[in-house]
């Protein structure tokens, strides 16, 4: 069954049968310090403010075509790697991101047309109205997140709704992530996009037939 058509940055996590109760104290401290240190919002701002810039000077130094050619691509395995640390801190996966990304989510973004410089500067400000909306998604999951840990810890799983929450959160990031980028021209929908694919055993990866 196909994950997200609609849009064209998809993302899936396959959901483990059962969840490790081991895995649980450890991201749960990360998590908790991290939030005490503050290194939540320091991250975000980054990243914010990082990637269009990052794009914008890929796209002025080397041209849009050798952009579409080579830093496209490694653009989209540095988000890849951001989206598969979110999937495991919010309890999508017991398989931490330690090797490879698509070990942990897949996670694929069509082709589209490469920006300019001006375009892809302006999505520090078009992006505004999503990563805001995604703000106070965060602050919601941080929550169910816990909410999630404890369940785990006593049957070693947790509601399905939670669940779709947490990967609607997840790529709610990835696709307004792409589009900050400049990987893609659509602008992320305003939609919690709840779908799922099938359990299977833990840490299996989701076989995507898309085209990166």
């Amino acid at each position: 069954m196909p994950i997200d058509d609609s849009y064209p940055v998809r993302l899936s996590v396959e959901r483990p049968e059962r969840f490790s109760r081991s895995h649980v104290g450890m991201r749960l401290a990360i998590l908790v310090a991290l939030s005490l240190l503050g290194a939540f919002a320091w991250l975000a701002t980054l990243i914010y403010f990082a990637v269009p810039i990052v794009t914008a000077a890929f796209v002025s130094r080397d041209g849009r075509e050798k952009f579409q050619a080579e830093h496209a691509a490694r653009l989209r395995r540095w988000i890849h790697w951001i989206v598969a640390f979110d999937a495991y801190f919010t309890f999508l996966t017991d398989r931490f991101p330690n090797e490879l990304p698509e070990e942990t989510a897949a996670f694929t973004v069509e082709p589209a047309a490469a920006p300019t410089t001006g375009n892809a500067l302006l999505r520090l400000v078009t992006s505004i109205p999503s990563a805001f909306v995604l703000a106070l998604l965060w602050i919601a999951a941080a929550v169910t997140t816990v909410v999630a840990g404890v369940f785990i810890l006593f049957r070693e799983d947790y509601p399905e709704a939670l669940y779709n929450f947490h990967l609607a959160v997840v790529r709610w990031g990835a696709r307004l992530l792409a589009y900050h980028a400049s990987l893609t021209a659509a602008y992320p929908p305003f939609d919690l996009d709840m779908t799922t694919p099938p359990t299977t055993h833990p840490g299996a990866p989701t076989a995507v037939n898309h085209p990166a």
